[in-house]
């Protein structure tokens, strides 16, 4: 990169997933402070139906009623030049070269290594994890046989596929016997609490069930345990740091997509009041979860933590949420870093990154 030159961050956000409105408002909240002094920001915004429009701005953004003056675009498959053409032939700016891509995607098909793929054949530096830490990080059910393996503590749980669907009474005697009620029936390939259920009846589980295998052909079923929810913050390659714990405290039975996007009643504390021991055990418990599954740049460990201070990893987001009341850049903030450093930082690791796979 010449000194004094601008870099050039294409951020991407939109996208085909249940999480298609969140990546518009936390991309909204990346470009408004991202540094224009030392970034030339583009973008590209992906439509429901899977549609690469360059030039989209997430303040005005609706996949449903594109802008005529939006071009259509697909990504240019060489790594001698890489970058993205205008399907009409016409020019975009930088034509259409970038030098680092922010996929501000959530959820399948821009979270889950699918579009890291694609910029790793592209030869394009981008944030955040690679194909595999994606991809793990995406699939509830892959994600904790890892911790697993890894020996991390989590919640008992078993996986079901649509397809068993069908035979429900074999599914409530296998639900009851192994997981009992409460539990929490969930897609295994969706964050944000898409298509997430508690169920403490048994008359709910068909509902819950059938909800959940709406999103994903996998369902995970998992045991409901009395916790608080912590969350951390992890940022990093090779070398990792990890923040200061935050408590989630929802003003609903469970933190669901409303209670995290939309509902100001729920609260977070930074820093989460715990036992000084529990604080360290969680930070080292955060960063041996984000190696696990080789996440890279960035990730969120969520853990339940009950009264007798047991504590289970819940999950990992490799590209968790950016919006104003994200806990991801709250975190950072409580741990001495600002919002746009924090972006500075992404950024760095992912040209580090980049560099450092070219050196294989």
């Amino acid at each position: 990169m010449e000194e004094n030159k601008k870099i050039r961050v294409l951020v991407i956000f939109g996208g085909q997933s249940g999480e298609h409105e969140v990546s518009i408002v936390s991309a909204n909240s990346i470009i408004n402070a991202l540094n224009p002094e030392k970034y030339d920001v583009q973008t590209i915004g992906i439509t429901k139906e899977g549609l690469w429009y360059w030039g989209a701005n997430p303040k005005e953004w609706n996949s449903n009623k594109i802008n005529s003056n939006l071009k259509k675009v697909t990504i240019v498959l060489d790594p001698q030049e890489p970058g993205f053409i205008a399907l009409d032939g016409s020019d975009l700016p930088n034509n259409g070269k970038c030098d680092i891509i922010f996929p501000v995607l959530h959820g399948p098909k821009g979270e889950d290594g699918t579009v890291q793929g694609l910029f790793e054949i592209g030869g394009i530096p981008y944030v955040g994890s690679g194909v595999l830490g994606s991809s793990l990080g995406m699939d509830k059910d892959r994600m904790k046989a890892v911790f697993k393996n890894a020996e991390l503590p989590i919640v008992p749980h078993i996986t079901l596929f649509r397809s068993e669907l069908e035979n429900m009474d074999n599914i409530f005697d296998k639900i009851m016997s192994k997981i009992g009620c409460p539990c929490f029936i969930k897609p295994a390939n969706l964050g944000s609490s898409v298509g997430i259920s508690k169920v403490t009846e048994m008359n709910q589980l068909a509902k819950a069930l059938n909800y959940a295998a709406k999103f994903d052909i996998k369902i995970i079923v998992e045991k409901g345990i009395k916790a608080r929810e912590i969350e951390l913050s992890v940022l990093g390659n090779e070398n990792v740091s990890v923040s200061t714990p935050g408590e989630i405290i929802p003003s609903k039975e469970f933190y669901d997509y409303e209670a995290k996007y939309n509902d100001q009643n729920s609260q977070l504390i930074i820093p989460a009041p715990l036992p000084p021991e529990t604080t360290k055990l969680l930070q080292e418990y955060a960063i041996k979860a984000f190696k696990a599954v080789d996440a890279k740049g960035l990730g969120r460990v969520d853990f339940f933590v009950t009264e007798d201070q047991s504590i289970f990893v819940n999950e990992i987001n490799t590209m968790p949420g950016f919006t104003q009341i994200s806990m991801y850049p709250k975190l950072w903030e409580a741990s001495g870093l600002k919002y746009s450093d924090l972006l500075d930082e992404l950024i760095n690791l992912g040209f580090e990154r980049f560099e450092q796979k070219k050196i294989i």
